[in-house]
């Protein structure tokens, strides 16, 4: 069985009064609302995303 190099990721905070790096950050994720879900490759470029902003985003199992 392949491994799946794919990881999945919601938005659970707003990015209203959030500094614009983490505005971008999430825009670069695809994620611009609230409870949506988007599935990305699992790479370390956005698993440093991710580890940036941990407050607004969760990853789906």
């Amino acid at each position: 069985m392949a491994k799946n190099n794919t990881i999945t990721l919601k938005q659970v905070g707003s990015p209203l009064r959030r500094p614009e790096v983490q505005r971008k950050i999430l825009i670069g994720l695809g994620l611009n609302k609230m409870h949506k879900t988007v599935t990305r490759q699992d790479t370390p470029e956005v698993r440093g995303a991710i580890a940036k902003i941990p407050h607004l985003v969760e990853i789906v199992e």
